[in-house]
């Protein structure tokens, strides 16, 4: 008589992120596969892609972030990276180490390939009341937080990549933006080579796009939910 299967707990599964400790260690000592010293140098004219979204997300009350509002729950997801379409890129990061220091593998999927990239947190943005430049309705202090990656060694890019929450501090506006600059990186398989050619670009912008869409539908979700953390609910985790 053949043994009963016992069913293991979802609970008792090693976290997503495990099965890329090799990889994720790999990386800690990889280096940025660009000189990331002068990015002052980076524009349009030096053939670098300059890039910014954003969208609105929902309102809160002038004056600083509320404990369960918009601008937490939007921190909550970004933390998490949450916000990605999962149908297209996945990081793992170990969640135990500070985000300051966080190294993460990218799963990106495309048509029925798989690609893996190394990027590293290159700063935490952490401001209370940023000025902003005066415009047609003057300035304004700003609360902002977010951070962003730059491309390690061995990815078919180069570049930063930033990801902030902005609160307009005397309105309660609320904002998620994404701040690109990025080149092609080296590849040397040709085949991956023309594929990114032809879709790296469309594939970039799809990214924004729906990363865009998906934090307004997270951020919604926990604000109906009551929770900034019921933002993730439903959404990959990275471990």
């Amino acid at each position: 008589m053949s043994s009963p299967t016992i069913a293991v707990p979802a609970s008792a599964k090693p976290p997503a992120w495990e099965q890329y400790r090799a990889r994720l260690d790999a990386y800690r000592n990889a280096k940025v596969n660009y000189d990331f010293s002068r990015q002052n140098e980076h524009t349009s004219a030096t053939g670098w892609r300059l890039d910014d979204y954003e969208t609105d997300l929902p309102a809160e009350a002038p004056g600083p972030p509320e404990a369960a509002g918009s601008f937490a729950a939007a921190q909550d997801v970004l933390r998490r990276y949450a916000f990605p379409p999962p149908d297209l890129i996945t990081g793992y990061f170990d969640p135990t180490m500070p985000l300051e220091k966080r190294i993460m593998v990218l799963r990106a999927h495309f048509l029925v390939f798989n690609f893996y990239f190394g990027v590293r947190v290159s700063e935490v943005t952490d401001e209370e009341a940023r000025p902003t430049p005066s415009g047609p309705a003057g300035s304004y202090p700003e609360r902002v937080w977010g951070y962003g990656y730059r491309t390690l060694e061995g990815h078919f890019e180069r570049g930063q990549i930033d990801f902030t929450i902005h609160k307009n501090l005397p309105t309660g506006a609320v904002q998620f933006r994404i701040h690109a600059v990025s080149q092609s990186g080296q590849i040397r398989n040709p085949f991956y080579w023309v594929g990114f050619k032809l879709f790296g670009r469309i594939l970039q912008r799809k990214f924004a796009r729906e990363s865009l869409r998906r934090m307004r539908e997270l951020v919604s979700q926990a604000l109906a939910q009551g929770s900034p953390a019921a933002a993730a609910a439903g959404a990959p985790r990275p471990g």
